[in-house]
């Protein structure tokens, strides 16, 4: 029997674009953390403060990406 905290089933990775409440403005959590991954991706100018959660969390998966953050 598998560890639902170590192994968490698929169906919890759901695409930002299927949130409820992906038209929500973002979270301050997300908004801090965009803001800083944008700068050490040296693109501070990417950081909009009126995205969206679900546009947040897109340009989060990105930022990590381009910053070389795992």
């Amino acid at each position: 029997m598998s560890n639902p905290k170590t192994e968490p089933p698929d169906n919890t990775q759901k695409n930002p674009d299927e949130w409820v409440s992906g038209d929500d403005p973002m979270t301050g959590a997300q908004a801090s953390y965009l803001k800083t991954l944008c700068e050490q991706a040296g693109t501070p100018e990417l950081f909009d403060d009126s995205l969206t959660k679900a546009e947040a969390s897109k340009l989060i998966d990105e930022m990590r990406e381009k910053a070389n953050v795992a």
